[in-house]
């Protein structure tokens, strides 16, 4: 036996808090990927005799990459620093795991923008980023459930 008997549930959920930190972080290094790729193609791809980084719409895309990949990495931190801790970490890892896996679809896409068509072929990265991002939002939990944890919690910390 893991534990005393009737513990069974509260012992899975537990494990799932853990692998969802482990999500987050796979979700974290493809959501950096995506924004590194996109970057570096954005300032050697040139249009007009100018590198398409230039060009407004592609700056703002590649701010709210690295904002979406920076507040994912500190959500997951905290939730690994609780976790490490031996402190309560379930709503945190929801959290992470839902921002980090959003931010890894969003950032893939984004690149696949930034990189255009060249986004599509499988000689560049983008499109492989786009399918492993993808699946992080399904496993350990989809972020439909990822919501429902963090919403259980909150309204646990915040009674009526």
């Amino acid at each position: 036996m893991l534990g005393p008997p009737g513990a069974g549930f509260k012992i899975a959920m537990s494990t799932l808090d853990g692998g969802r930190i482990g999500i987050a972080a796979q979700a974290l290094g493809i959501a950096r990927a995506s924004l590194e790729t996109a970057a570096h193609y954005a300032q050697t791809r040139k249009t007009f005799n100018a590198p398409i980084a230039k060009h407004q719409a592609i700056q703002f895309m590649l701010a709210d990459m690295a904002m979406r990949y920076e507040s994912s990495r500190l959500l997951t931190h905290r939730a690994a620093k609780l976790k490490d801790a031996k402190l309560p970490y379930t709503k945190e890892a929801a959290m992470a795991k839902l921002a980090a896996s959003e931010a890894a679809t969003a950032n893939a896409h984004a690149c696949i923008q930034v990189l255009g068509g060249m986004g599509y072929v499988t000689e560049m990265p983008a499109e492989r980023y786009y399918r492993d991002a993808r699946i992080t939002e399904i496993y350990e939990g989809t972020s439909e459930i990822q919501r429902l944890v963090i919403a259980g919690q909150i309204l646990k910390e915040y009674p009526a």
